[in-house]
């Protein structure tokens, strides 16, 4: 048995005992884990995000955990087993891998890169019964990571711009869209505009390859560094933000910034 085997069969006997031994642990269940495990996802993104391998690793386990957690608790009420849900998605990876594993009675499919293999995974989930290329997109996603699926989804079966002065270009249709809504007044309208702005501001950063929801993390994450600096340097000053001008707090703003990253 090599070290992976062994060191994954030693999670699963630890989630035994614990089940069996622990007062928490035998109090669980998928509905009092699901937001712990939202969380640990959560975690896990922000170590990504930061590009923290240590962090990476650690949040990982806790998310094997988890996984292992529900299978026990799935084994417990009869609903299903751990092997099966392994073994669940081997069959899956193999079937939707066809230019990788060719399917029984037929030769190896053909890609010549990865958007064939996408284009090829939604045609096959298409096959299993799956009503809509974009039924696989969870309802619960938070909103700009759901835009980005969506938009990638629609790609698959060609509904997609060719080039990225195209999406510019309705960047700024939607933009002035907003503005007339702005004009009119109507709040629901404004909204509703805004949410296009939105939506086709993903899409460009889909054509310039870049995520969406990390470059607005990272700009999150910048101005929390900036604001909590500025307050800092505020005190330094005998001053309390409340009572300081705009202008005051704008020139330590700007200080930080062209001296931070």
């Amino acid at each position: 048995m090599d070290s992976k085997s062994t060191a994954f069969l030693r999670l699963v006997k630890i989630m035994d005992d614990l089940r069996e031994k622990c007062p928490w642990d035998k109090k669980q269940t998928i509905h009092t884990l699901r937001q712990l495990t939202i969380e640990e996802t959560y975690e896990l993104a922000d170590a990504i995000t930061e590009s923290d391998w240590k962090g990476i690793k650690e949040e990982l386990g806790d998310l094997l955990l988890h996984i292992v957690f529900y299978a026990k608790i799935g084994a417990e009420k009869n609903a299903f087993t751990l092997d099966e849900v392994i073994n669940g998605v081997c069959e899956k990876l193999i079937h939707r891998h066809p230019h990788i594993y060719p399917p029984a009675g037929s030769g190896l499919v053909t890609v010549a890169n990865d958007e064939e293999v996408k284009q090829n995974w939604e045609k096959l989930k298409l096959k299993e019964g799956k009503t809509s290329v974009l039924s696989g997109v969870p309802q619960s996603l938070p909103s700009m990571v759901k835009a980005m699926r969506l938009q990638e989804k629609a790609k698959q079966v060609g509904f997609e711009w060719d080039t990225k002065e195209q999406v510019w270009d309705k960047v700024e249709e939607e933009h002035q869209e907003l503005l007339e809504a702005v004009a009119s007044g109507d709040v629901d309208k404004i909204e509703d505009e805004l949410g296009d702005v939105f939506f086709s501001l993903v899409n460009f950063a889909r054509f310039l390859q870049a995520d969406a929801e990390n470059a607005l993390e990272r700009t999150n994450k910048k101005f929390i560094y900036r604001f909590t600096k500025m307050e800092t340097e505020a005190l330094k000053e005998g001053k309390q933000l409340h009572d300081m001008s705009l202008q005051e707090m704008d020139d330590i703003w700007n200080r930080i910034k062209h001296t931070t990253p």
